[in-house]
């Protein structure tokens, strides 16, 4: 994608076709809680527990059934799960929805929606690029955009045509979201090449997440399904660490 820059070539996902993402380059792995504003809105990330990555690979469960989560046990094996992975050709700017504003464009690619509801705050992202002539407003609508975790939103500057990113390094994220009792996907950040069993790559991204419940209808890619099934990953933890968005684009 325009604007995402590829890691070092070590950093990188296997997906195993019928078992885990096996995990090279020893990235920083933390739980990623969705916090809110006093409004009750989604509105940054917090850190909780780290977890090693030290052994190579790492095999983290993409069935959403281990017993030693985020680590494969070996429970895909008996697990009810379609483990197959769709199409994964498509881009991200295939096919998307552009909400055109006074100096700020939204585009949206409503397949890669995680249910994170950055978006949702503050009147609402489309609402506030359409009214980014006002300074506010365009900070708003560039925030919400950028935090959306599968880079479904995507804020683009209309004099440069050029999108607007956060720098994150090489970094893998367990989303957890307290206010609808439910545990999200894993969030890579920062280029990390994720490839097929056959060594196709996916589309090279600064941010995307991929499903840990083990449901979602769009495979590797998490689709909100877990915010349906309430799926919750039982790991220890407390949002007590690092906040994102460092506010760098």
């Amino acid at each position: 994608m325009t604007g995402s820059k590829r890691a070092d070539a070590g950093f990188h996902i296997a997906i195993d076709e019928k078992g885990p993402y096996l995990v090279y380059g020893r990235p920083p792995l933390a739980q990623q809680f969705i916090m809110n504003n006093d409004k009750g809105e989604s509105w940054y990330f917090q850190e909780g527990k780290h977890f090693s990555t030290e052994s190579e690979p790492t095999a983290l469960c993409r069935c959403g059934e281990s017993h030693r989560k985020p680590y494969c046990d070996g429970s895909h094996k008996k697990a009810q799960w379609d483990p197959s992975i769709g199409d994964t050709e498509d881009r991200l700017l295939d096919n998307v929805e552009t909400t055109r504003g006074g100096t700020v464009d939204i585009s949206d690619n409503r397949k890669y929606c995680v249910f994170a509801r950055f978006c949702d705050a503050e009147g609402g992202v489309y609402e506030l690029a359409e009214q980014s002539d006002d300074p506010e407003a365009r900070r708003l609508a560039i925030r919400e955009a950028s935090m959306c975790p599968s880079a479904r939103l995507t804020a683009w500057d209309t004099a440069t045509e050029r999108p607007y990113e956060y720098k994150y390094e090489p970094s893998l994220g367990l989303i957890e979201d307290p206010a609808i009792g439910a545990s999200g996907g894993l969030w890579v950040r920062g280029g990390i090449t994720v490839q097929r069993a056959d060594g196709r790559t996916l589309e090279v991204r600064n941010r995307v997440v991929l499903c840990r419940c083990g449901q979602s209808a769009d495979k590797p890619y998490c689709d909100g399904t877990h915010a349906a099934i309430k799926w919750q990953d039982e790991l220890e933890g407390e949002p007590k660490g690092e906040t994102v968005p460092e506010e760098v684009y």
